[in-house]
């Protein structure tokens, strides 16, 4: 089963692989055991987080 994990001010952690599904319905998929998913919208690298949220938002 799937574990997320809420960090709060952060990303959602996800315990890896996955598989996303984007809003266009595009797929990607990450192989890592752990993947950090962006919650602020800031990442460039949307939806994995960049830790973007760390820094004030422009």
């Amino acid at each position: 089963m799937p574990r997320l994990r809420l960090t709060g001010s952060g990303p959602v952690l996800v315990e890896g692989p996955v598989e996303i599904v984007l809003p266009d319905g595009r797929s990607l998929r990450c192989e890592r055991p752990v993947v950090a998913l962006c919650t602020c919208r800031r990442s460039r690298h949307y939806p994995f987080c960049d830790t973007s949220h760390r820094r004030p938002a422009p």
